[in-house]
């Protein structure tokens, strides 16, 4: 591995660990609950990092990085990848994610034992590519939960897994991250509509999520 190469998955390695304990500090995840990964380039083949199994991420450092082909063979650090490593590599290989991001969110966690996908209560459903999927339930770390996330993922970039969290990937880890925490805000804002006695949340229609998508395209760039 060349020297550019490793200086690029320190920094990688660094930001994804940073991301870890954003969804720690924000209440995504609890203790060493969710997972992350970023896709790094290199010569021989793309390297994907990913958060360790059962350790806390305020414990990790730059000698803990751990990475693997996208044929699951790890070929950095010492550490066991987490044990949802299948779902990571699957969303790595079907899709142009960079950064993939899940969690144990508590408001989105509940709405996937609610309902089949989160209604459009929102326009920023548009951001995820519409109403988010719930994926139905297979046991954690399994080749079949990670089957269900990616039809559930078809068109879209996140996904909540019935029972168990959410799923979000971005061409960053701070996209990956803030369409993650965009999800939650969503469910909690459903569950709390949903929630007033007599009332019935309005919701929106499809042609309104689509010309909201399209106003999104160019939001937050420069002219």
């Amino acid at each position: 591995m060349t020297e550019p190469e490793q200086e690029a998955i320190s920094r990688a390695w660094s930001d994804l660990v940073a991301t870890a304990r954003r969804t720690v500090a924000d209440g995504l995840v609890v203790g060493t609950s969710g997972n992350v990964s970023v896709r790094v380039p290199t010569g021989a083949g793309d390297i994907v990092l990913v958060t360790p199994t059962g350790v806390h991420y305020d414990r990790l450092t730059a000698a803990d990085a751990v990475g693997v082909r996208l044929d699951g063979r790890q070929v950095l650090g010492e550490l066991t990848p987490t044990s949802e490593l299948p779902m990571h590599l699957a969303v790595h290989r079907a899709t142009d994610a960079v950064a993939v991001v899940h969690t144990h969110a508590v408001h989105a966690t509940a709405v996937s034992t609610l309902v089949g996908e989160l209604p459009p209560i929102h326009y920023m459903t548009a951001a995820l590519g519409g109403p988010v999927r719930v994926a139905p339930y297979a046991l954690y770390g399994t080749d079949e939960l990670a089957g269900n996330l990616l039809r559930a993922l078809e068109d879209r970039t996140g996904a909540l897994l019935r029972n168990h969290g959410t799923v979000t990937y971005g061409a960053s880890l701070d996209q990956a991250f803030d369409r993650t925490a965009q999800l939650e805000w969503m469910c909690r804002l459903w569950l709390a509509a949903r929630c007033v006695p007599g009332h019935t949340p309005a919701l929106l229609t499809e042609p309104q999520v689509r010309e909201a998508a399209e106003k999104l395209r160019g939001y937050g760039r420069h002219r």
